[in-house]
């Protein structure tokens, strides 16, 4: 666990993008959709991502994750090129099987790594009132709530034990009360853990409650236009996002969004 009473920029960079460059063919021939993406995220720090729709924040992660290749540049993690192998990428869908339970979903990629399902039990089951599934093992999906399905989603992908986690709008689908639910959660389990966090999202105001430093994309082809450090103290909660500071920082990522969707 990273020392929390470290500044970030004093910690290890956990992750460093590199002037990433990505391209994909179409129809007229190839679209560039990276255009030398540099971002670093130090060790328990929370770092989030935002940027107009369509302009590759997720493409961003499925690079970081090993599961596509780019053009140019490179993925260090812990200052090592990688190919994915310390990250756990959770995608904008829960991607529960319908026909496990919980528990089964839960330690899904234990069992895919080769953990025998006892001992990926074993793993899991310290968790569970953590993640707030605790009494719901034996549960199938559709029995749980959206915010449930998104926390057990969540410990599937933690419970692997990669020092990266990789987030790709993992409320967007979720109405506004429970989406706010569960960032409050996330907030509380990250204090508790400290993870490194790299968290896409289209929503401002989840990227400042949540994250320690925020970087704002172009539009496509996607390039860094900013990198705010968030400030705001730490345990948090949802009744900080009405003070001032908040609120300007929210104005200035809107803002900087704004002028960053124009550039093509």
């Amino acid at each position: 666990m990273a020392n929390p009473d470290l500044p970030a920029s004093d910690r290890p960079a956990k992750l460093e993008l590199r002037q990433l460059q990505k391209s994909f063919r179409g129809d007229q021939g190839l679209v560039p959709v990276l255009a030398g993406v540099d971002l670093t995220a130090h060790e328990g720090e929370f770092v989030s991502v935002i940027g107009p729709s369509g302009c590759g924040k997720s493409t961003l992660l499925e690079v970081i994750a090993g599961l596509q290749v780019p053009d140019q540049g490179e993925v260090l993690v812990d200052g090592v090129p990688s190919a994915g192998a310390k990250c756990a990428y959770m995608p904008q869908k829960d991607l529960l099987f319908p026909w496990r339970r919980v528990i089964d979903n839960v330690t899904l990629g234990l069992e895919v790594a080769g953990v025998r399902r006892v001992e990926a039990r074993q793993q899991v089951a310290p968790l569970l009132d953590a993640f707030g599934l605790g009494g719901f093992e034996r549960s199938y999906p559709f029995q749980l709530s959206g915010g449930m399905r998104q926390r057990a989603a969540l410990l599937r992908t933690v419970v692997q034990g990669r020092s990266l986690l990789l987030l790709d709008e993992p409320m967007g689908a979720l109405d506004s009360l429970t989406r706010t639910d569960v960032q409050v959660w996330l907030g509380s389990v990250w204090d508790q853990y400290r993870w490194t966090v790299l968290l896409v999202t289209h929503d401002i105001r989840e990227a400042v409650y949540l994250s320690d430093t925020v970087y704002v994309l172009s539009g496509r082809p996607a390039r860094v236009v900013a990198r705010m450090d968030v400030g705001l103290p730490r345990p948090r909660s949802v009744g900080m996002m009405a003070a001032p500071e908040a609120a300007e920082l929210e104005g200035r990522l809107l803002n900087t969004l704004r002028e960053g969707q124009l550039t093509y």
